[in-house]
């Protein structure tokens, strides 16, 4: 049961653990306001769910749930106020450090503050009695919560896990600065452990009242939350680091929609009432960036979301002239109903008002005056209607009909047609999408032929398909799109993540960090046997990080048939844009296929696997078999031969290697040729030497 938590409803979802199939959907209005808050909707959803479809709790394996209350805090200020209690070794670390941890109070861009209070303690002096004596006085300066912080503390040692055992004891829920974070950077670490360190009492709430309630239920497996970086962890983690789950909301949605997306590259599309959030999925798993709150960056790591002022639901500008603007502000908001929602048989002499929604907004927005004194108004999805982008089946499916007779008055103000008026919207629109979606292909370095939008969230119809004929790219909406990130919750795998500075990582240093990652991984609840850990060399930030997934006890069955050879060669075509007969089938094994085609001089590359996903996507490649004893020759060669030669460095190719039915991918223009070598080794580990395997290297995109 996966159970997602939006700005206005709360959906859960019901799936058949053997069959993927959904068996039951509920959904409430998100409770912000109750005594419990957000845990209330939740448990209601969850509980309406089971009893509208007989499901007993002895059925249920798996629950999970994502959640806006640590971006909700955080936006409203409902955060506590912090002390930071540091300690350093010798008398100039202690100077350096004391004057790090001196933090100012922490602007969260909304006019709100978690306010900052700092002791210190030289490691020497560092006792019971001495740090009793820092809580109490931060005690009477109002701190509520204590954030503890050592020089090099990610180093090892335990000081901070004495403060804050000291801490917890004394009655102030703590954070160890380095269980937040293993990376280097004091004060941005201390940052990172305050935000967290905030929002852990209203956390700690919710996810008491939430679990509770759910065990009230007679449900008694792991209750699952979802991370930011698109994971799960388990209620005891998320109670140590609470601030892992901000944008939990669009992780959840992207997840979802990574069950549907056949390609490994492609850009997730969730189209909400108020707002459209736009991210990318590369190499198969979404675009990650560490978090900014209120202009200050973090060591949180959350999926790399532009969130639009543009969705569904959006409210239009007009003057004489035709369509100002579309959004940001939206019909929910301004409690007016959409036109295309409303029965045609009322919209009986309608006329045009401009009206200001909200303080503070332009007093140009449209509201329709219906002969019954009801307001209405026009929105995104009212254009896409009337337009035919929406179709029968689709959640935005209203009534055209309403929804040009509403118009009309509008068109006739603008002197425009109908049709007319509903493209200048959906343009509008559009302009604000383009931007968003080239720049971030652009970052990401995603060529155009390779962007697939995956519609989610219930308007995905309205902005969708009209954005994909704009751009000239594949597009898809999948069956329960409005759900899609309660889907996404309950499939969701659990998910940790382990950096390190480390400046010439070795054999052992990778080895290390993947124990841990490991380790972590089964701490948050998954079972070992189905960990799987990438690993990451970033030589300009010597940076090394281990990104362990895997699922719970519960496995679900492989569900999709195997494609022949032939239903694979035309998958590939199809997202090569050519005709199959001009795709070869190169090499592969019981597992994938890896086809070529010749495209403007170069070689295509599409690396598709037996159910038919596409796994690897790339231009300007080479591929080689080998072995695993011999692979060191293919590798050099094709280090070589794929180099970009620019005036100023030399760009060196990413690999991919298929060893069975796995496909492991290294970017090697992020590390020399060394570490590319010992990664691999240590991915190999103790595989028979002799063992095929395919290496696919393409040219890194400039």
């Amino acid at each position: 049961m996966g159970i997602d938590v939006g700005g206005t409803n709360t959906k859960c979802v019901a799936i058949d653990n053997n069959t993927h199939e959904i068996i039951g959907k509920s959904s409430v209005f998100t409770t912000h306001d109750d005594q419990a808050g957000v845990a209330t909707g939740v448990v209601e959803c969850f509980q309406r769910c089971m009893q509208n479809n007989n499901i007993s709790p002895e059925e249920v394996v798996f629950v999970a749930h994502s959640t806006t209350q640590a971006t909700n805090a955080l936006l409203e200020g409902d955060v506590a106020n912090v002390g930071i209690l540091g300690t350093a070794k010798g008398w100039l670390s202690s100077i350096l450090t004391k004057s790090q941890l001196h933090l100012d109070d922490i602007d969260l861009g909304t006019g709100r503050q978690i306010h900052i209070v700092d002791e210190f303690i030289n490691s020497k002096n560092l006792t019971t009695e001495t740090i009793k004596k820092a809580l109490s006085d931060m005690g009477a300066k109002g701190v509520q919560v204590v954030v503890a912080s050592a020089a090099f503390g990610v180093d090892g040692g335990d000081a901070e896990g004495q403060i804050v055992g000291i801490a917890d004891k004394e009655g102030y829920p703590s954070t160890a600065a380095s269980e937040i974070t293993k990376m280097y950077g004091l004060a941005r670490r201390t940052r990172t452990a305050a935000i967290n360190a905030s929002i852990l009492p209203k956390m700690l709430d919710t996810a008491e009242k939430t679990e509770s309630s759910v065990r009230a239920t007679g449900v008694n497996v792991p209750l699952m939350i979802m991370r930011g970086d698109g994971g799960v962890m388990d209620f005891e983690e998320m109670k140590k680091r609470p601030v892992l789950t901000m944008l939990s909301g669009p992780a959840a949605s992207v997840m979802g929609a990574l069950m549907y997306l056949r390609a490994s590259n492609g850009m997730y599309f969730e189209v909400g009432g108020t707002t459209t959030n736009i991210g990318v999925i590369k190499n198969g798993r979404p675009a990650i960036d560490y978090s900014v709150v209120g202009g200050h960056e973090t060591f949180v790591s959350s999926l790399d979301v532009r969130v639009l002022a543009v969705a569904g639901g959006s409210m239009v500008r007009v003057n004489k002239s035709g369509v100002v603007d579309v959004g940001p502000r939206s019909a929910h908001i301004a409690g007016l109903d959409y036109a295309v929602f409303t029965d045609p048989d009322e919209i009986v002499n309608p006329q045009i008002e401009l009206c200001q929604p909200k303080e503070g907004d332009p007093s140009d927005y449209v509201k329709i005056r219906l002969d019954s004194g009801k307001y209405i108004t026009i929105t995104n999805s009212c254009a896409a209607n009337v337009l035919g982008y929406v179709k029968e089946g689709d959640y935005s499916f209203g009534s055209p009909e309403a929804a040009r007779k509403a118009m009309e008055p509008v068109a006739q103000y603008c002197g425009l047609s109908v049709e007319d008026l509903a493209e200048q919207i959906l343009a509008k629109s559009y302009e604000k999408i383009k931007i968003c979606i080239e720049t971030l292909a652009e970052k990401y370095k995603l060529p155009h032929e390779q962007i697939s939008l995956v519609g989610c969230g219930g308007g995905a119809a309205s902005l969708l398909r009209y954005t994909a004929k704009e751009m000239d790219v594949k597009y898809m909406i999948p069956e329960n799109a409005e759900v899609i990130s309660s889907i996404g919750v309950a499939l969701a795998m659990i998910r940790d993540v382990v950096e390190r500075v480390v400046p010439t990582p070795t054999a052992d240093d990778i080895r290390s960090i993947r124990e841990e990652a490991t380790a972590q991984a089964i701490s948050s609840g998954a079972a070992p046997e189905t960990i799987d850990v990438h690993i990451d060399i970033n030589t300009q930030e010597s940076k090394l990080t281990a990104i362990a997934t895997g699922s719970t006890a519960v496995q679900s069955q492989d569900l999709l048939a195997a494609a022949s050879d032939d239903e694979l060669k035309q998958i590939a075509a199809d997202d090569m844009r050519i005709d199959a007969s001009e795709v070869t089938l190169e090499t592969g094994t019981d597992f994938i296929k890896v086809f070529t085609a010749q495209k403007n001089g170069d070689t295509s590359v599409r690396i598709v696997d037996k159910k038919g996903f596409i796994k690897v996507q790339r231009d300007s490649a080479k591929i080689e078999t080998t072995t695993i004893a011999k692979y060191k020759d293919s590798v050099q060669q094709l280090y070589d031969d794929l180099a970009v030669y620019m005036s100023d460095a030399v760009l060196r190719p990413y690999f991919y290697v298929c060893l069975g039915g796995k496909v492991m991918d290294f970017d090697g223009s992020s590390m020399d040729y060394e570490q590319l070598l010992v990664l691999m080794d240590v991915e190999f580990g103790d595989s028979d030497p002799e063992q095929k395997i395919i290496i696919v290297a393409a040219k890194s995109v400039i």
